[in-house]
């Protein structure tokens, strides 16, 4: 660490994130200038402003906000280095032209800004609702400032689409869902098959929707860290922190030093029990029951570090906005750590030797590179399909620029490279924490951080599954008007199906737990 901060000025420019005003008729032109030159759009979002006539500012300038009046929002990463930039667009009257024919990842975000929000697009290539169920119907759109409307339902068939060729006769039907057996999340699966071979793959979400944004709509900003660490359960830390750090960059808000270097810590402990959960759950689903219990003992260790470290087994209730709350307890864990370290070591190069393990992943749900990057993988899952990109590196926050960080990749696009990144993945993270632990400088954890009237911010912070970004809006009185959450299993469950057409019944809990994916991370 540097001894000296950056002067506040520096720091503060820092949170900006540059806001480009972008009219509707230029939209597929630049967006395919961007993706031509290498940029990724990392979400897109719908809010409505603050109405009665007040300017509200957004970025730079302000002017008149007519009542009901509805802006897109687009956050695309250019260039590692470089944080994001926003784009703003007022369709106004007009339909805005879908971007997904030049940007495949914003089709599930323009879906899901017509279900909710009522906006629909021009040329969208799957028009199907997306968040809301066959046979729901909403009186207005729910994400509308106010009440969320009831939503009535009458019962429907599914589209499903249709199977054809000479051995059509053949294909079975097989929907499986959404009570799933286990403790598994509410989702349906309906399998195209012939004997044991999938030709299609129909994954239906979003049956437990908690309607996680609207919650956020009208709280305290100070309040709004409870719900974002429990949008997913596994991912708490990283939801805090992204959030957290949108409403810093909102008000202007420095964290103290010693702050960043605690975050950093938490953030890997959480990628830490994530990582060896997955391997348990991994030799689960490939019938290699010493591995699994191996994993899941290893797992209950460093949930019990977490517990003596904070309280809290999934680290939940430290991250604030401003810093911490309270000082984690740091006297145990490097003991802990090291128990865990020589443990998994051992424990890795055993997953890596045992053929009956690794036949069952290599070539099992392939990924490859340019389907990754088009439909928008996040975190190992892109990283294995040797997409080198990780924004604790490319959109640096925190103090990771100043720690031995190393971002694994795999050419290998299948379930064994998967494991492998994530592999070396836990290794790094044990690293890191231990370099956390050694650099620690001593200061506050706490920073004022007001409520800034009108303000909006954006954060981003990598979690165990790869991107977690939040953008928040604030209104005149400093509350929430509007929280846009995207979190990485939306963007994986994006990915998921396109490994699974084409492959096999045996292998598809093996590819699906390769994924690590989570149904509450994306039906939020």
């Amino acid at each position: 660490m540097s001894p000296e901060q950056p002067p506040l000025r520096a720091r503060q420019e820092a949170h900006a994130t540059p806001i480009r005003d972008v009219p509707l008729r230029d939209l597929e032109q630049r967006c395919g200038a961007a993706v031509a030159a290498g940029a990724r759009v990392q979400l897109a979002y719908a809010w409505f402003p603050e109405t009665a006539g007040e300017p509200h500012v957004q970025g730079s300038g302000a002017e008149a906000a007519p009542p009901e009046t509805i802006e897109l929002r687009y956050v695309v990463h250019s260039s590692a280095g470089h944080p994001p930039e926003i784009w703003r667009c007022r369709p106004g009257t007009l339909p805005p032209p879908s971007l997904a024919s030049i940007a495949p990842l914003v089709s599930w975000y323009e879906r899901e800004i017509t279900d909710l929000c009522g906006l629909s697009f021009q040329n969208q290539p799957q028009p199907e609702p997306l968040v809301l169920l066959p046979g729901a119907r909403a009186t207005r759109p729910p994400l509308r400032p106010g009440a969320a409307p009831p939503l009535s339902y009458a019962p429907e068939p599914s589209s499903l689409p249709e199977v054809a060729g000479s051995a059509h006769r053949d294909v079975q039907l097989l929907p499986f869902g959404p009570i799933r057996a286990d403790v598994l999340e509410s989702a349906q699966f309906t399998f195209f098959y012939i004997g044991e071979g999938i030709l299609h793959y129909d994954p239906q979400l979003f049956f437990k929707h908690r309607g996680m944004e609207k919650r956020f709509e009208g709280i305290r900003p100070e309040l709004g860290t409870v719900l974002a660490e429990r949008v997913s359960a596994v991912g708490s830390v990283a939801h805090a922190l992204a959030y957290s750090r949108a409403l810093e960059a909102a008000a202007k808000c420095d964290v103290p030093p010693r702050a960043e270097w605690l975050r950093v810590l938490l953030a890997e402990l959480e990628r830490l029990y994530n990582h060896l959960h997955y391997f348990g759950h991994l030799c689960h689903t490939t019938t290699l029951k010493v591995g699994e219990a191996e994993g899941k003992y290893l797992e209950e260790l460093a949930k019990q570090l977490n517990a003596e470290a904070t309280g809290s087994r999934f680290l939940r209730s430290l991250v604030c906005p401003g810093g911490l709350r309270r000082e984690p307890r740091l006297g145990g864990i490097a003991v802990r750590l090291a128990k865990i370290h020589r443990e998994f070591a051992r424990y890795a190069e055993m997953l890596e030797t045992t053929t009956t393990h690794l036949d069952r992943l290599i070539t099992t749900g392939v990924l490859g590179k340019q389907l990754a990057f088009d439909l928008g993988a996040t975190g190992p899952i892109e990283r294995a399909s040797g997409v080198d990109r990780d924004p604790r590196r490319d959109q640096p926050y925190g103090v990771y620029r100043e720690l031995p960080l190393r971002v694994a990749t795999s050419d290998g696009c299948d379930a064994h490279a998967r494991q492998q990144v994530r592999i070396a993945e836990t290794l790094n993270s044990i690293e890191l924490i231990q370099a956390a632990l050694g650099g620690l400088p001593s200061g506050a954890i706490r920073a004022e951080c007001p409520p800034a009237a009108r303000g909006e911010g954006l954060g981003w912070a990598e979690s165990p599954r790869g991107s977690v970004y939040y953008a928040v809006h604030l209104d005149s009185a400093g509350k929430l008007a509007r929280v846009k959450i995207k979190s990485p299993s939306f963007s994986n469950w994006r990915v998921f199906p396109h490994t699974v057409h084409q492959s096999n019944m045996m292998d598809y809990a093996i590819n699906e737990a390769s994924f690590g994916l989570t149904v509450a991370g994306c039906a939020r």
